[in-house]
């Protein structure tokens, strides 16, 4: 059971219903994290707005998938490991690249990479080395995917917590941490 209410997108009205609306459209369907991120308008805009930005990013979905995966693992969110495992796969991966992100691998170079910068972000809280951004650079990540990456991994602990903080109930397929 969530620690706060389940706001349902019927119970909100103007520019608020309409981010529900948007969420639905995306979906088919409002997932329970935005219904509970919902009882604020300005976080429940910040979360969808941060979606639809790096929706548009250099990335790709699959490798921002694999990145949510093992952040998600990381933070101990199951219900973002489930539902980024399902996204992941709609993105084009498949379940065991799924599953070895969850681990921070990938037989991919580049993948392997950014999975590696994206954990040592999350473990050092931010704090990494010049060494850590010339190695995901020596990858082949330019300045402007690398800070994509970061974004990714940023947006990734928001929800994350969002998730654990509130004990937000599963509405996707379980996928079991570590």
């Amino acid at each position: 059971m969530s620690r706060i209410e389940i706001k349902e997108p019927s119970q909100t009205s103007g520019s608020h219903a309409e981010i529900f609306s948007q969420i639905n459209d995306a979906f088919g369907t409002v997932p329970n994290m935005f219904k509970v991120i919902g009882n604020s308008e300005v976080a429940l805009e910040s979360m969808w707005n941060s979606f639809g930005a790096l929706a548009k990013g250099k990335l790709g979905a699959k490798l921002g998938e694999q990145i949510a995966v093992l952040v998600a693992d990381i933070n101990r969110c199951e219900y973002c490991l489930s539902a980024h495992t399902a996204l992941g796969k709609k993105a084009g991966a498949s379940e065991d690249e799924m599953r070895a992100a969850q681990s921070c691998e990938s037989n991919d170079p580049r993948t392997q990479a950014a999975l590696l910068f994206s954990r040592k972000i999350v473990q050092n809280r931010g704090a990494i080395d010049s060494s850590d951004v010339d190695e995901v650079k020596a990858a082949g990540f330019n300045d402007e995917e690398v800070a994509e990456i970061l974004a990714h991994v940023a947006l990734n602990i928001f929800t994350n917590y969002t998730n654990v903080s509130f004990a937000v109930p599963l509405d996707f397929p379980k996928v079991n941490l570590r």
